[in-house]
């Protein structure tokens, strides 16, 4: 397999960012990335092209807000924090993927069947 890395799943980005905010706290976008490929065990390659408009799509429904702030290396950057409404989708979001797993493991272990 080597170190090969995969693109996120679609759908799973959105997940991935709530989640990385509720575990952190507020977080820049390359800070997000960084998160999510060590996460993965570096198996993940966070595309910045995919990362920030993403983060746009979030802010626009209300789940996350940004504001500019200054990195730990003295730039400036925008960092992105959960909402109430965020928090609230990650349980959803969290709540629909382990039911979506749980339905594709069925598939993939049909010996288990009743």
């Amino acid at each position: 397999m080597g170190g090969d890395k995969t693109d996120v799943w679609q759908g799973t980005l959105a997940l991935m960012v709530l989640k990385t905010l509720e575990t952190i706290g507020p977080m820049h976008g390359y800070g997000i990335a960084r998160r999510i490929e060590q996460i993965s065990g570096d198996r993940l390659a966070v595309n910045y092209g995919t990362l920030y408009p993403a983060l746009m799509k979030l802010e626009q429904e209300g789940f996350i807000q940004s504001e500019w702030g200054v990195s730990d290396n003295n730039r400036k950057a925008k960092f992105y924090k959960l909402t109430r409404a965020g928090r609230k989708q990650v349980e959803r979001e969290a709540r629909e993927w382990e039911n979506t797993t749980a339905i594709l493991a069925r598939f993939l272990s049909p010996e288990e069947q009743p």
